[in-house]
């Protein structure tokens, strides 16, 4: 654990992407991290599936991190609707926890998770008019978006001078999804998650999903977005597919 006289060291990992076969896979980089950081976030699709069989496997592979573990479900984690009992597998492991509109304090810093959704970015978002089916598409990033707010509002009325951090798995921002196809980018993410991030003063928010987007962004107000997802991390040159950030 950090102390409050030097930095955190937090790595962040998204799309992790369990697999039934994945026994080991996973061993030598929890290992690695855990040599490195403080605490380890993971940006959801921890499940390729939504199996909760592939829950079960990632857990045992996190008996070798021995870091606290902040984590979101993503997208193919709720493919099988069993999304909440693979919630409840993954905290099993007694340093992890899977936020989902709540907040933590680990290692110094104050963590607010969500899955968040999609809806697009700045002038081109998704608006809530027309078909039934169209205003629950945008309801759905709005609820995630409150929860987000709801999340780190907690942690300024019970730990106000405390770092925070936003961990995702959908976008907040559009500069962070760059190199997708743009018929995509309305599922990848939407601008309305960011609002939160630079009113509640979030140091940095990390998410997934975007498998062919970019590293870096920027939320209104200079907050910094990093994409975490797997894929980017190996097409940016990481050997290791983790970032380091120092908080």
């Amino acid at each position: 654990m950090a102390s409050p006289s030097r930095k955190t060291r937090i790595a962040a990992i998204g799309d992790i992407h369990t697999q039934e076969g994945d026994k080991g896979k996973w061993t030598a980089l929890f290992e690695e991290i855990s040599k490195q950081a403080d605490v380890l976030l993971i940006c959801g699709d921890l499940t390729d599936t939504g199996d909760e069989t592939e829950a079960q496997v990632l857990v045992e592979e996190l008996k070798a991190c021995t870091i606290p573990v902040v984590a979101v479900l993503g997208n193919h984690d709720h493919e099988k609707g069993r999304h909440k009992l693979i919630r409840q597998i993954m905290q099993q492991h007694h340093h992890l926890h899977v936020l989902d509109g709540e907040a933590v304090v680990v290692a110094n810093v104050g963590f607010a998770g969500v899955k968040g959704f999609g809806g697009g970015f700045d002038n081109h978002m998704v608006s809530m008019f027309g078909e039934g089916a169209m205003k629950a598409f945008v309801q759905e990033v709005v609820d995630e978006t409150l929860h987000l707010d709801r999340a780190l509002a907690r942690l300024d009325q019970e730990h106000a001078d405390i770092k925070k951090i936003a961990v995702m798995h959908y976008s907040p921002v559009k500069a962070t999804v760059a190199g997708e196809s743009e018929e995509i980018y309305p599922f990848l993410g939407s601008s309305r998650l960011a609002e939160p991030l630079s009113r509640r003063g979030v140091v940095a928010a990390f998410h997934g999903h975007a498998h062919m987007g970019t590293l870096e962004g920027n939320a209104p107000g200079g907050v910094k977005v990093y994409n975490v997802s797997r894929p980017v991390l190996v097409k940016a040159g990481y050997k290791s597919p983790f970032f380091l950030f120092e908080v």
